[in-house]
């Protein structure tokens, strides 16, 4: 069993719902370790496969490009992942569907109550960690909202990559009290949806590091 990301030294970083070039390269200036974009149409930062190809292409070596993707259809899955080094998945997406998926994968999961972590981290076995999102009805993700981190077991049998409202004031709480692989934000660094904020993404950042020295 892991206990999320603690063993691996520092805590990893994604900035989601990049939708401009000048965002990705603020992004990678930061210090990013990842940057996400999303491909699910309902989403005020949605991309589409055009505006990823460019954005995508903007990435240097070392920056992982992931795409958000809400139980999409194979032929997007495949013409997007030419595009991207790691897929998450938002949906309902069954672990068959994530298992035949063209690049490895990550499995969001929203707390809602009676979540069973430790069944989802089995049954999704093949996922590189799943990611811990908010909980609300009808909304895939990118809530801006927190939920009770003490849900989250001190050991899963995959690491925790943890959402969900995080921002410059607070993720160094979230990291004491989870010790997660990564941390992921969207909202918590924006002057409006898909619209960065350089300076909070590296207020971001250094919050990260402070919190892991």
């Amino acid at each position: 069993m892991l206990e999320h990301g603690a063993a691996l030294g520092r805590t990893r970083v994604k900035f989601c719902g990049l939708t401009r070039p000048e965002d990705v390269d603020a992004a990678v200036a930061a210090g990013a370790d990842a940057l996400g974009f999303v491909l699910w149409p309902g989403s005020k930062r949605a991309v589409d496969l055009a505006r990823l190809a460019a954005l995508a292409a903007r990435v240097p070596a070392f920056v992982t490009r992931v795409g958000l993707f809400v139980d999409p259809d194979e032929a997007l899955l495949t013409r997007a992942a030419e595009h991207l080094d790691l897929l998450q998945f938002h949906g309902d997406e069954t672990p068959a569907f994530c298992e035949a998926a063209p690049r490895p994968w990550i499995k969001a999961l929203r707390m809602r109550d009676g979540l069973d972590l430790e069944a989802a981290a089995r049954e999704y076995a093949g996922a590189r960690a799943l990611l811990l999102d908010a909980y609300r009805p009808g909304v895939p993700g990118g809530t801006g909202e927190t939920f009770d981190w003490s849900r989250i077991p001190a050991r899963l049998a995959k690491p925790v990559i943890l959402a969900g409202g995080l921002t410059p004031a607070n993720v160094a709480e979230a990291i004491a009290s989870v010790r997660p692989l990564a941390v992921d934000v969207s909202g918590g660094i924006e002057t409006a949806p898909g619209i960065k904020d350089g300076a909070a993404m590296a207020e971001f950042l250094r919050a990260v590091r402070r919190a892991d020295a």
